[in-house]
């Protein structure tokens, strides 16, 4: 038992030698995405942490495991989508986008794990509509 304590320590401590880049690349805000402020808000609150290079790490994405799926989930979410340089995209992207958030509201975004983490988060019903609403606006 000593022995297997032993070992799962010493990988642990060998874990937090593998530390992922925690970066938020400085962009200008003529880039982000333009939206009214209860939608930015919402934004920001729900989306940002994944989306955007505005990225507010937490104290647990310094310690490995975590910083690993932290970072992962940070790099796939701004690869599908990054509000600070909506402006980078064509006409075309962005209407891709606008479906795929319309799309992903009421589906599977944020996150259960995220939401676990961040209450606030946590969208309702109502913000999920006016989400929608927004993006068939901007459609």
């Amino acid at each position: 038992m000593k022995r297997a304590l032993f070992i799962f320590l010493a990988v642990f401590v060998a874990m937090q030698f593998i530390q992922t880049q925690k970066d938020n690349k400085q962009t200008s805000r003529n880039l982000e995405i333009k939206a009214p402020e209860n939608i930015m808000t919402m934004f920001k609150n729900a989306c940002y942490d994944c989306h955007s290079n505005e990225v507010r790490w937490p104290w647990y994405s310094n310690i490995a495991p975590f910083s690993w799926i932290i970072d992962s989930h940070v790099g796939n979410g701004r690869l599908a989508l990054n509000f600070s340089e909506w402006e980078n995209y064509s006409e075309k992207e962005k209407q891709k986008q606008l479906k795929e958030i319309f799309r992903t509201v009421y589906a599977s975004m944020p996150l259960a794990d995220y939401i676990k983490f961040h209450e606030e988060a946590d969208l309702t019903r109502e913000q999920r509509t006016q989400i929608r609403d927004w993006t068939g606006v901007m459609k």
